[in-house]
């Protein structure tokens, strides 16, 4: 079968399995369970066949498509195969296949799991045809229904009952699980018509929206939307919008926390492992445009779009990272560190457009932990729901002393802890290694020294979630479960095993980390390179080289050492502290109100808006109503009567006094004279207008 023919069934399955999931359970609830699980498992087979295509990038990339629209302007449906679309294809189908495979033990006394598996089988399917299109169209179309699906996943539970509330705890507001869906919705919403607007000024100025021709069309449109000063860096502010809101990078991050009121297998799929990717995909697919505007066209104003995102991630990094340190509940910590994360790979990819020498580092270095990314993370979060669905509680301080009871889970958590903090010979030392060296080769300083500190407060809050979940003291909501003959035990077997495929993946990508590194950026420089730009293949020099890794290790080293003493040995009380010091007091609550930016969000943004449109009713609303539907039907009304005052008065006797009195007119009064008048010389005027026609 023909490379372009897989790709198609990659994303047409997973919706087949989304249309039959309401038919199989008219069947047998059974066999809707493994229905959705078998569409889910076909897709992941389609993008693995395409896999060995990685090894032979100089037969890519591979396009098939066929026309859609040819009226008002031609449009064609198709598939584009290149590494990029293939390494984000497998990301996307195996770790969700996987996911779903856990699903049948956590969701298994879920009332709703037909609705579960479709919404599960639709995002999926919706995923792979953003990843797989040929075209900015219907990248935006699956770009929208991946918003839909995490909005009808984040609020599952839609009833909102009290026990999947997250937030807290009091004086801390909670958040319902449909306040959370509504939030995601709105704020990623507002990203995406903002991305849609920049789409729409591409078109209008290269006539198309094919990637690839894009690609090959850039010397003749590009400096069309140059002509016009700063159209290029609009264009580039609302092209990067979409994905800093799919991705939750500031400003747009606010919404992530909150998403983690959905179940813990939504977590993991959407945002750990395949939604908030999304963003990093389009920048990705977005670099070669403005690369070649700016250092082969010379615009300056494309500059401005690598400018941006390197800042925003950096920012996001460090910013989300100083949150998780702060945070009780324990998906939510996981949830600002993919916030965090993500900000490493938008940092990397921004960093690409510094020099001409950086393009192939910063590209594969933040694709490459895109990759390891997904996998450590979807982990986490599959065993924060396995220790939920046990503990019954999303605190970390209700929970203590976990080991003993769930030894396997702790095992595969501590494997992707590792990896996240960029423990040797885990994949994420790779990958963040080679993103700080990225960093250090541009010679931009700020955002090396923004990279170094966010290593430090990862490996801090890390060594955190796990001394609170699983070292020290059983907490008394633990001793409460065992006096009252609860099971305090591994949760069941398909959660277990999901929990170790996956840290078994970490540690083979950990192993063959420095290969696949190499591969993917033979892949990637073997394409960029075919598309016009200049790919340079750079020898790190001897300096960086141990540089670069030695101050990542001493950063790791710096967090991790006081965590120890705080959380797991406790030999120092972080209360004491807090008490102690009234600085750290004030900066511990400044990152626990989340720098107050989401405060400052619902102040303006609800509270703001909501006293706006109480005064709307009665400043112009009220008197509007008043004017159009008062103050207009009165005006012939009032017209008529103030025609009697200006006829002239009749005089008339009476009992010897002479009186001038107005007598009510008789035939035609002023009122109706003055509409008559009018009324004929419409009527001429729309005579002389069908005579001159």
């Amino acid at each position: 079968m023909m490379i372009a023919e897989i790709a198609w069934y990659c994303f047409l399955l997973p919706f087949v399995g989304a249309l039959s999931s309401p038919l199989l359970t008219r069947v047998h609830p059974k066999l809707r369970d493994y229905g959705a699980l078998l569409f889910s498992f076909l897709a992941a087979l389609a993008s693995i066949m395409l896999l060995p295509a990685l090894f032979h990038p100089s037969k890519l990339p591979i396009e098939k498509s066929f026309v859609w629209l040819t009226s008002p302007i031609e449009l064609n449906v198709g598939v584009l195969v290149d590494p990029l679309s293939i390494l984000l294809a497998n990301i996307v189908s195996v770790i969700s296949f996987i996911i779903m495979v856990y699903s049948l033990g956590y969701m298994r006394e879920s009332p709703s799991l037909t609705r579960w598996w479709m919404w599960m089988n639709l995002f999926i399917g919706s995923m792979l045809l953003l990843v797989l299109s040929n075209n900015l169209f219907f990248i935006f179309i699956g770009w929208k229904m991946v918003g839909l699906c995490s909005y009808g996943l984040i609020g599952f539970y839609y009833r909102d009952e009290k026990k999947y509330w997250i937030g807290g705890p009091p004086p801390t507001k909670y958040c319902t699980p449909s306040h959370a869906g509504l939030k995601a919705l709105i704020t990623t919403s507002t990203g995406d018509v903002l991305m849609l607007g920049g789409i729409l000024i591409i078109y209008s100025y290269s006539g198309t929206l094919n990637l690839l021709r894009l690609y090959e069309t850039s010397s003749l449109w590009i400096p069309k939307i140059a002509n016009s000063p700063g159209m290029m860096f609009l264009t580039a502010l609302l092209l990067l919008a979409g994905p800093l809101g799919k991705s939750a990078q500031f400003p747009f991050h606010e919404w992530l926390p909150e998403a983690m009121a959905g179940p813990a297998p939504v977590s993991a799929l959407i945002h750990a492992a395949t939604m908030v990717k999304s963003g990093v995909y389009l920048v990705a697919r977005l670099i070669p445009i403005f690369f070649y505007g700016y250092w082969v066209m010379g615009v300056h104003e494309a500059s401005y779009f690598f400018v941006l995102t390197a800042w925003v991630g950096g920012i996001t990094a460090f910013l989300a990272a100083t949150q998780a340190m702060v945070s009780l509940e324990l998906k939510k910590t996981l949830a600002y560190s993919t916030m965090s994360q993500i900000g490493y790979m938008m940092l990397a990819l921004g960093v690409s457009g510094f020099t001409v020498s950086n393009l192939l580092g910063g590209f594969t270095s933040g694709t490459f932990h895109l990759v390891n990314h997904a996998m450590f993370k979807a982990c986490l979060f599959l065993c924060a729901g396995s220790i939920i669905h046990t503990t019954h509680s999303i605190y970390m301080n209700e929970m203590g002393s976990l080991r003993r009871v769930m030894p396997f889970t702790s095992i595969f958590m501590l494997i992707a802890s590792f990896s996240l903090m960029g423990v040797p010979p885990l994949p994420g030392f790779w990958s963040k290694d080679a993103i700080i060296l990225t960093c250090f080769e541009a010679h931009h300083y700020p955002l090396f020294f923004f990279s170094l500190m966010t290593v430090i407060v990862t490996a801090f809050y890390t060594i955190r979630f796990i001394g609170m979940v699983f070292y020290g003291k059983e907490s008394e909501h633990i001793k409460h479960i065992k006096k009252t003959g609860g099971a305090l035990t591994e949760p069941r077997p398909s959660m277990v095993w999901t929990c170790g495929a996956l840290a078994l993946l970490i540690v083979i990508l950990g192993i063959l980390g420095l290969s696949l590194e190499h591969l993917l950026k033979g892949g990637f420089g073997e394409i960029l390179s075919e598309i016009g730009l200049p790919v340079e293949h750079v020898v790190n020099h001897s300096t960086a080289h141990w540089l670069v890794p030695l101050l990542s290790f001493l950063a790791v080293m710096m967090g991790v050492v006081p965590a120890y003493f705080l959380y797991i040995s406790r030999k120092i009380n972080p209360e004491e502290i807090l008490e102690r010091y009234a600085w750290i007091k004030r900066l511990h609550k400044f990152f626990w109100n989340r720098w107050y930016i989401d405060h400052f969000y619902h102040m303006f943004f609800v509270g703001g808006i909501g006293k706006i449109f109480s005064c709307i009713p009665r400043y112009f609303e009220n008197p509007l109503d008043k004017f159009f539907h008062s103050f207009i039907p009165s005006l012939p009304v009032k017209l008529h009567r103030s025609g009697k005052f200006l006829l002239p008065p009749k005089q008339k006797q009476e009992k010897g006094v002479e009186l001038f009195v107005a007598e009510q007119p008789t035939g035609i009064d002023l009122g109706f004279a003055l509409f008559l008048i009018f009324f004929f010389i419409t009527l001429y005027l729309i005579a002389m207008f069908i005579w001159e026609r």
